[in-house]
């Protein structure tokens, strides 16, 4: 059991929950708490692809049948209370945190294996860490294929934005691009039609047909898609809106939008 800070695992598993530079050299991602964990390890693909866990000293002593189930499928280290506390990035914590080996995925596996029921959405220069997070759980539940996201958006392996998927990012396919424009090009060549939500959208969201294979534009919460982005649409749609409201929390225009697309293919 380690029982100092100053391990050198330890170090490591802070340096890796505070910086996502980081992350990104190593490849992986962290994941904290007893319900993802436990579909990390239900998932045969991504089991494969603990690098280790590690669990509190209570965490274990109120699990033992659990800690040798997880002995037998990966590498389990156990730390100290205090030293649990110190590396977890909650306020209370659940005491198993793992380390896993990101997962890569291609344009092709972001539209589907059906293009002609691609649903996929489109986030350009997101910043908001919740938003990203609502974001995925959501377009999970309304059955999107997958996620595409310009470069500069928020990192969706902030120990902050994994817990918030609820497990999304785990069986939802989602790609950062360089060059979203190009992306969204390829989208459209691929049989997509590509809606931006726009302040000076012709229709009304409700208005147009997704049950063909589709693609929403969400932009930056405060100031919308970048002019280079938007103009990549087949159309600009809105969403009206009473009051004096000027537009909608992103998360909650792509829920909008992304369940109309699953009402309508419904019927």
């Amino acid at each position: 059991m380690i029982t100092s800070t100053s391990n050198g695992q330890v170090k490591e598993l802070i340096r890796l929950m505070k910086k996502s530079r980081a992350r990104d050299e190593e490849g992986v991602f962290l994941v904290e708490g007893p319900r993802m964990a436990g579909e990390l390890t239900a998932d045969e693909v991504w089991r494969r692809r603990i690098r280790k866990i590690y669990v509190s000293e209570t965490f274990a002593a109120k699990r033992p049948d659990e800690i040798e189930k997880l002995r037998e499928v990966c590498p389990l280290e156990l730390l100290a209370d205090p030293v649990f506390a110190h590396v977890s990035d909650t306020k209370t914590p659940q005491g198993i945190l793992a380390v896993v080996k990101r997962r890569e995925y291609g344009l092709e596996e972001i539209i589907g294996e059906d293009r002609s029921r691609a649903h996929v959405l489109v986030l350009d220069h997101l910043q908001d860490p919740g938003n990203l997070g609502t974001i995925f759980r959501t377009a999970e539940a309304a059955g999107a294929s997958g996620i595409l996201l310009s470069r500069d958006c928020v990192d969706l392996y902030n120990p902050k934005v994994i817990r918030s998927t609820m497990g999304a990012v785990f069986r939802l396919p989602f790609l950062y691009v360089e060059d979203l424009p190009k992306a969204v090009g390829e989208l459209k060549q691929s049989g997509l039609t590509v809606y931006a939500a726009h302040l000076e959208g012709k229709n009304a969201y409700d208005e147009e047909d997704y049950t063909g294979g589709t693609a929403f534009l969400i932009g930056n919460e405060g100031s919308g898609l970048r002019d280079e982005v938007a103009q990549c649409a087949d159309c600009r749609i809105r969403i009206p809106m009473q009051g004096k409201a000027e537009s909608l929390n992103a998360a909650v225009a792509a829920a909008v939008l992304m369940f109309e697309v699953s009402r309508q293919r419904r019927k």
